[in-house]
Parts: structure tokens; C-alpha cells; sequence
């Protein structure tokens, strides 16, 4: 493999090995090409305005709090939750355990390899072709619930603390999902069990992201600009270290880190379902020139089985036909998941 600078090295899936190998060489096919570089500004000005909602107000129903969370669903598709409810213990042993995983050795993690059809373990959970730009990150992929259907075999043994890191923010990760799709339910204009009926059961699976430092920053991508195929995002991330962006007004707005704070997002399901009321809006994450960085998203999905198409509550006199086709989530994922990231393209797909 060729750098921009005619140096030749091994190719190795994981980035962290590259850096390992020589921290001053970025292989040519990890380097943004012309096609590759958005031509849209960043907007640092506009991460304040990022819309907050307070789950503990979330929770007891009160109406301007929910007015919050229908307004930044409809102009944003993201935003920050505080005081919600998750314990701080819990989350800093998470951190410990997935940051302890990712300086194993190559072939300590290599020993749980992703799994297409379970969606689990280590690895890239999207394709890489030959002629595409990859992106500079490693991946944990770790399904959470329904807890039947975990395939523990690619949970790692190590770090030892892992495991039992996973299952404790599990639970917090759970209660704070089911919450939400109840808020989501009310101001969809339905009882607040009624969204998350349609989901059958909750499936939440979760992948750990490890950005790894790189010299030359502005020359990779640690995700490129995507939507998520989920009812919603719960993303935890580092304190003190930036790189999630979010596109917005044209441009990218860079979401500061909160401590303690969760980051939600619109994922194509609930754009679906709410016939576009409420958009999944795209967002990459950037790479660090001095700190390694990582982040921690849960996904929260309905059953396979579900078939999604815009909710009957949804439609009215402003906009009464159905803007997005029927479509099972089982065919809808795995679809997605045999494609490259690439913004908003496969939800476009099911545009009526």
C-alpha cells in the first residue's frame, strides 16, 4: 500500500495497528479523495443552540418539555438529554473496560470476529470495496436486548471487567430507550405505550466506536456522513474529546461533549413512521491529532418482523399522503448493512 508520500506498508483492517506501526503514516485508501471532501462548511457558532431536554421533566409528563422534544425532533433530529437517570458508575466503567478492549493485542481481539448475521463482535459491520475511501475507526458491536438473543460467544473475555460492564449499562441504556419511545409515542399523538408496542419487542444492540489518534487529522474521516437505520440513537460520548458533527443549516455543527449528557438521534424508522415530521439527520464523526477517541451508540430498533410505513396519526391536512413505502425493518437492515455509508441514500430508496 501507497501513502501520498510513495511510503509503502502492510494493509491492516485495524487502524489502531496502523498507528501502532508508524503513528506518521496514513495508507493511501484511508485518504480522503476530492469526491470524498464536503464542499459544506462547519458551523461552530451553532453548537449551543444543539436543543437539551431534561429526561427527569421528560418523565413526569410536563407539557412544555415535551413541546422541546417535538420541536428538536422536527428542526434538529438530535439532541442532548440530561439528568437522565443513567449512574455515573456505571458509565466510567464502561469507558474503562471498552478503552482496556481496544490496546489488546491484535489478536486478542481478533478472536471475536464480526458476525453479519448477528451483528456482533470486532470488525468493520459495513463493506468495504476496493475502490472506496475507509474509514479511520475500529468497532465493537455488542446486542444488548432482547437478551435471548445475545451470541456471547463474541463477547470478549477481556479485559476481564468487559462483560459485566456491558450488562450494567445495558440495563441503564434500556430504561432510559423505553422512556424515550414513550415521550416520542405522546407527541406522536398516541398513548405512550403505543410506540413502543410497535416495536414487539425492543432491540437495542450497541457499537463501540475507537477512533484512533491520526497525524494528519483533515486528511481522514472517522465515520462518514450517514442517518442510522433505527427508531432512535442513544450515543454516549467521551467527556473532553470532540469529533461528532451533525449537518444542520446547510453546514456541520460540531456537538461538544457534556459529561454525564446522552446524545439522541432521529433514525430512518422514526422518519418513517412520522412521514417525515421527524428527520434522521446525517452526522459523521472526525479524527484527533493528539487524542484517541471513543464513542458508544445503542441502537434502538423495532422486531424484524415489524413492518414500517407512516402512522395513520401522522397524516393530516397538511400532509395527507404517505411520503415513504411499507418495508419489513428485516429487509430494510440488511440492505442497509450490505451498503457503504453514504448519507441518506437508502432511505431515499422508500420515497413514495
Amino acid at each position: 500500500m501507497v501513502t501520498s508520500d510513495n511510503q509503502i506498508v502492510e494493509e491492516v483492517d485495524c487502524v489502531e495497528e496502523i498507528v501502532k506501526r508508524d503513528p506518521s503514516i496514513i495508507p493511501k485508501r484511508y485518504i480522503l479523495t476530492e469526491k470524498d471532501v464536503s464542499k459544506e462548511m462547519e458551523l461552530p457558532l451553532l453548537s449551543a443552540q444543539v436543543p437539551v431536554i431534561d429526561m427527569a421533566l421528560l418523565s413526569e409528563g410536563q407539557e412544555e418539555e415535551l413541546k422541546k422534544l417535538d420541536e428538536a425532533c422536527k428542526y434538529w433530529g438530535f439532541f442532548l438529554v440530561i439528568n437522565n437517570g443513567m449512574d455515573e458508575r456505571v458509565l466510567e466503567d464502561m469507558k474503562t473496560a471498552a478503552s482496556q478492549f481496544f490496546k489488546l493485542p491484535l489478536e486478542d481481539k481478533m478472536r471475536y470476529p464480526f458476525d453479519p448475521l448477528a451483528i456482533e463482535g470486532y470488525g468493520r459491520p459495513y463493506p468495504v470495496t476496493e475502490d472506496q475511501t475507509v474509514d479511520w475507526s475500529d468497532s465493537l458491536m455488542f446486542r444488548l436486548f432482547p437478551v435471548q438473543g445475545r451470541k456471547l460467544e463474541l463477547w470478549p473475555n477481556k479485559p476481564a471487567a468487559l462483560k459485566g460492564a456491558v450488562e450494567a449499562y445495558s440495563v441503564e441504556i434500556g430504561n432510559v430507550g423505553k422512556k424515550l419511545l414513550g415521550s416520542l409515542s405522546l407527541i406522536m399523538g398516541m398513548q405512550s405505550n403505543d410506540l413502543p408496542e410497535l416495536h414487539k419487542e425492543m432491540q437495542i444492540s450497541m457499537r463501540v466506536n475507537y477512533y484512533p489518534v491520526c497525524c494528519e487529522p483533515e486528511k481522514v474521516m472517522g465515520m462518514s456522513p450517514h442517518s442510522d437505520a433505527t427508531t432512535i440513537t442513544i450515543l454516549l460520548q467521551d467527556n473532553n474529546v470532540n469529533g461528532l458533527q451533525i449537518r444542520h443549516n446547510g453546514g456541520w455543527v460540531p456537538v461538544q461533549p457534556v459529561p454525564n449528557s446522552l446524545i439522541v438521534n432521529v433514525g430512518d424508522v422514526l422518519e418513517i413512521w412520522s412521514n417525515g415530521k421527524y428527520k434522521s439527520i446525517e452526522h459523521r464523526a472526525m479524527t484527533n491529532g493528539t487524542r484517541a477517541r471513543i464513542s458508544y451508540a445503542s441502537f434502538v430498533t423495532p422486531q424484524m418482523e415489524v413492518e414500517v410505513e407512516p402512522l395513520k396519526q401522522m397524516l393530516d391536512d397538511s400532509q395527507k399522503q404517505k411520503l415513504y413505502k411499507k418495508v419489513t425493518y428485516e429487509d430494510y437492515i440488511r440492505q442497509n448493512l450490505q451498503s457503504k455509508l453514504k448519507g441518506k441514500a437508502y432511505i431515499a430508496n422508500y420515497a413514495s
